[in-house]
C-alpha cells in the first residue's frame, strides 16, 4: 500500500498559503459608497437651519452663482444636513471675505438641549487667517483654518488661500479616526474617541462642555459665525 507523505518544509509551506489566503479574507475592506451631492447649486434642498424643520426661511442663507452664501449679520442660524452621518469622506471648497469666520461642524447631536452645533461637533475651521483675530488666539495656530477648532495644531500651517480665493477642503471620518486636508495638504489627523481624544478635549475650551465630541454619528453643518462665507461643490460618500 502507498502512503502519501508531506516533508517538514512541505507542511510548512502550507501552512504558510493557509495562513495567507485568511489573512487576505479577513483585510479585505468593504466597498466605499456612491459620492452624494450634498448641494446641487440651485437650492437648499436636504438642509435646514439648526433646530428647526424644513428648508432655510433666513434671507441671510441664499444660492448664489452655485454657491451656499451666507451675507453676514448674527439670526441666520446654522445649516444642518436633513441626514445624519456616522463615518464618511466629505469634499468641499469654501472661501471667506476679509476678516471672516465659520466652519463645517461635523456629528452635531439636533436635541434642544444643546443650544448651537458646535456644543456636541468638533468644527474644521474656516478662516481668513490674516485679518481674523482668532488665527492668533488659542494655541500653536490651532484655531487657523482647516484646523481641528481649538483642539490640535495644524499638521501643515499656513495652507489657506487668501480671503476671497476659492479652497479645497477634505475631511475624513472613519473607524475612530479623522483627517483634515486643505488644498491637498494634511491640516489635522486625531482619533474621534478613547483616552488622546479625551485628554485633547479637556485641554480645550470645551472641557467642560456636556455631550461635546460624544456622538460618532450626527449631522454636518456649515457655521453662521456673523460673516459672509460661500461653499460650494459639496459631496459626500459614506464609508
Amino acid at each position: 500500500m502507498n502512503y502519501f507523505r508531506l516533508s517538514a518544509a512541505g507542511l510548512l509551506a502550507l501552512a504558510l498559503t493557509f495562513s495567507q489566503t485568511t489573512q487576505a479574507t479577513t483585510t479585505v475592506k468593504p466597498p466605499k459608497g456612491k459620492w452624494e451631492n450634498l448641494f446641487d447649486g440651485k437650492d437648499l434642498k436636504g438642509w435646514h437651519t439648526y433646530l428647526k424643520a424644513g428648508q432655510p426661511v433666513s434671507d441671510q442663507w441664499a444660492v448664489n452663482d452655485g454657491a451656499i452664501h451666507y451675507a453676514g449679520g448674527r439670526g441666520g442660524g446654522d445649516l444642518v444636513t436633513d441626514k445624519e452621518y456616522g463615518d464618511f469622506e466629505l469634499e468641499l471648497e469654501w472661501k471667506v471675505a476679509e476678516g471672516a469666520n465659520s466652519g463645517v461642524i461635523f456629528h452635531v447631536n439636533e436635541d434642544p438641549k444643546y443650544p448651537a452645533t458646535y456644543r456636541t461637533g468638533p468644527e474644521m475651521q474656516v478662516l481668513d487667517n490674516e485679518r481674523h483675530p482668532d488665527a492668533k488666539q488659542g494655541k500653536d495656530g490651532n484655531r487657523t483654518a482647516g484646523a481641528l477648532y481649538d483642539l490640535q495644531k495644524p499638521i501643515t500651517p499656513n495652507a489657506a488661500k487668501p480671503a476671497g480665493e476659492w479652497n479645497k477642503a477634505r475631511l475624513i471620518i472613519s473607524k475612530g479616526h479623522a483627517e483634515h486636508y486643505l488644498n491637498g495638504k494634511k491640516i489635522a489627523d486625531y482619533p474621534t474617541s478613547g483616552p488622546e481624544w479625551d485628554k485633547m478635549v479637556a485641554d480645550s475650551k470645551f472641557k467642560t462642555w456636556e455631550g461635546f465630541g460624544k456622538y460618532p454619528v450626527g449631522h454636518i453643518a456649515l457655521q453662521d459665525h456673523g460673516d459672509k462665507v460661500w461653499f460650494r461643490n459639496i459631496r459626500i460618500r459614506e464609508l
